[in-house]
């Protein structure tokens, strides 16, 4: 078992970006450490390059139950249950979930495609005596962010939990962020037995669902010890503005000592040149 896996769902757009990440992931961890890359099936001669001792290419069909068929369009049918289709964006979800449930790794690092590691990453640091931390901003969850709201009722009703507390409620969602595989593997089972479903199909059926706040729901509310939290490890822009020069290095001299990587939001259409000048000097700045 090695330490520590990475895991990235993508599809071929992004594969400037992952290039990117994938770069980063070879410099910034381990030589044991293997970058899972979970792809739709149609993608996946477009990342077959990076497969080897260091690169894990996945696709959909070999993570998820073989009744599960990917219609034109994007959406998905279960053999059993086929109305209403599954979201693409929910099935990769429940892809990520089976593949940290099944990965031999003490610690999974849960990358997006548009992230890229600036320091050195070892799980061991983001352990409190011996308990790998959770990703949680308390209290981040207001009234006006109603999908978050609806995720944790979500969440709560997959785990057998009572209904969500009105808002303030925990936050869980990030970019880059470590899971436990072991308890993955308990949280799948506690949805099949509180639905009496396959963890999958359970998951699937739910049009507004977030595997970020289900996995920190269950670990807070059902673990026998609450996970410690963890520091915030991304330096994050989210900003749908394309970031110039100027920002880029602004961007850089923000980050944070904890950060082990950063994000610039694809949706800004930031150059990649530009992402390039960012990652540079938040690199360093880290190495200070």
């Amino acid at each position: 078992m090695t330490e520590l896996a990475v895991i990235t769902p993508t599809w071929k757009p992004d594969g400037a970006f992952f290039a990117e990440l994938h770069r980063s992931v070879l410099e910034f961890t381990s030589d044991d450490t293997v970058h899972h890359v979970i792809v739709p099936a149609a993608h996946k001669s477009a990342f077959s390059g990076y497969a080897g001792p260091r690169c894990r290419i996945w696709t959909h069909p070999e993570l998820l139950p073989r009744r599960y068929w990917r219609m034109p369009g994007g959406t998905w049918l279960n053999a059993g249950h086929p109305w209403p289709p599954v979201r693409g964006w929910v099935m990769q979800q429940a892809a990520k979930i089976a593949a940290a449930g099944m990965i031999d790794a003490d610690a999974i690092l849960l990358a997006d495609s548009d992230v890229v590691l600036v320091r050195p990453v070892e799980a061991a640091n983001f352990r409190v005596d011996g308990e790998l931390s959770l990703f949680r901003k308390p209290d981040a969850v207001h009234d006006g962010m109603d999908r978050h709201v609806r995720w944790h009722q979500v969440a709560r009703d997959l785990l057998g939990l009572p209904a969500a507390p009105p808002p303030p409620l925990n936050d869980y969602v990030d970019a880059l962020i470590f899971w436990d595989p072991v308890v993955v593997r308990a949280m799948q089972d506690r949805i099949a037995e509180i639905t009496g479903k396959h963890w999958v199909d359970a998951f699937t059926q739910q049009l507004h669902i977030s595997e970020f706040i289900v996995y920190g729901v269950y670990a807070d509310e059902l673990m026998k010890q609450r996970p410690p939290s963890s520091p915030l490890i991304c330096h994050s822009s989210y900003d749908r503005r394309p970031m110039d020069e100027a920002g880029a290095l602004a961007f850089g001299d923000g980050i944070g000592q904890d950060a082990v990587g950063m994000m610039i939001s694809s949706h800004s259409n930031t150059p990649l040149e530009v992402r390039r000048t960012a990652e540079r000097r938040c690199v360093e700045v880290a190495r200070k």
